[in-house]
């Protein structure tokens, strides 16, 4: 069955200091962090592959790691596509505001490709590894059957996701009984790692205390369909697209970002849809601020020794 990772890559990286962060080499041989996503997903099961990019950097992508992939895929015959965001696509007859310059944000990634997916699908950032396991059971879970309005999610523990040197932004889950579904997510931002005296690992956001061992969403999400046919989601995405236009934009007009756990929640809680939690232990890693990267490195030379990657990435799956 045909089942797509879409990468969602055209963050400007803003808190990494104005480079390209999801091109940073963190690699024994200057792989990237989205090299390791590409690796778990096709042997996770994966044949498709979407980059969502911005248009300005399409050409140091492809040199950096496009055109590299493009070749490992052929010979796997798995399908590398690319779709660009950008600030001026934008509902009909609604109009960019004056001095806006970002784009309008993960779900508007995701709109971005909606015309190469046929198939089910699953999200991710370009600059957070998750490990393998989260690929496995989202992909697993995408072969079977589901409702339209069905969603999954991999369920990182919040502990195992944040960043020793600034706050990170967060989807904050309430789960129900049992841990199986999601009540609510909500967008959190600046939360920060703590430590008690006890060396006991923490959380807070503006000072508000944070459970550690709440299950938190990192964009790693599954959207069922039939294969040949668009996912359902895709066009809840679109029509919501707008109605971000007609409230929050005009509130917020230099700022506001049209987010997956934002819209997602608000789904939850108007009843309309569910999202099945797939928990994963792996510890989260990734370069959200400069002084993040010598860490991550550091991460996958121990990720390599203890023998979950081979030094020659991909030479496994060839």
């Amino acid at each position: 069955m045909k089942t797509t990772l879409l990468i969602m890559a055209a963050g400007i990286g803003s808190r990494f200091g104005g480079g390209i962060k999801q091109l940073e080499p963190v690699g024994m041989h200057d792989e990237i962090i989205m090299d390791y996503s590409i690796h778990d997903a096709i042997e996770a099961g994966f044949n498709k592959i979407i980059f969502v990019i911005r248009k300005d950097i399409e050409d140091d992508f492809r040199e950096r790691i496009g055109n590299r992939v493009e070749a490992i895929a052929n010979r796997l015959g798995v399908e590398i596509a690319y779709a660009f965001q950008d600030l001026a696509s934008i509902p009909e007859n609604c109009t960019i505001p004056a001095d806006r310059t970002k784009p309008w944000g993960t779900g508007q990634a995701v709109l971005a490709a909606k015309d190469l997916i046929r198939e089910p699908f699953m999200v991710i950032n370009a600059d957070d590894y998750y490990g393998k396991e989260s690929f496995r059971q989202l992909h697993d879970w995408l072969i079977l059957e589901h409702e339209d309005s069905a969603v999954s999610m991999a369920g990182f523990i919040l502990k195992n996701t944040l960043s020793e040197n600034g706050g990170v932004t967060r989807g904050v889950c309430t789960v129900a009984d049992g841990h199986t579904h999601i009540i609510d997510v909500n967008e959190t931002s600046n939360i920060i790692q703590t430590v008690d005296e006890n060396g006991q690992i923490g959380a807070s956001a503006d000072g508000i205390p944070l459970d550690p061992e709440s299950y938190v969403s990192m964009n790693m999400w599954g959207f069922p369909a039939k294969e040949g046919c668009a996912p359902a989601f895709l066009a809840v995405l679109e029509e919501k697209f707008r109605t971000f236009f007609e409230e929050d934009v005009p509130a917020n007009p230099l700022k506001a970002e049209y987010l997956l756990p934002t819209l997602i929640g608000g789904l939850l809680r108007a009843g309309s849809y569910t999202v099945k939690v797939l928990e994963t232990k792996d510890k989260w890693f990734g370069v959200t601020y400069k002084e993040d990267k010598a860490a991550v490195v550091e991460s996958f030379k121990k990720l390599i020794a203890d023998g979950v990657y081979a030094e020659d990435l991909y030479s496994d799956l060839l």
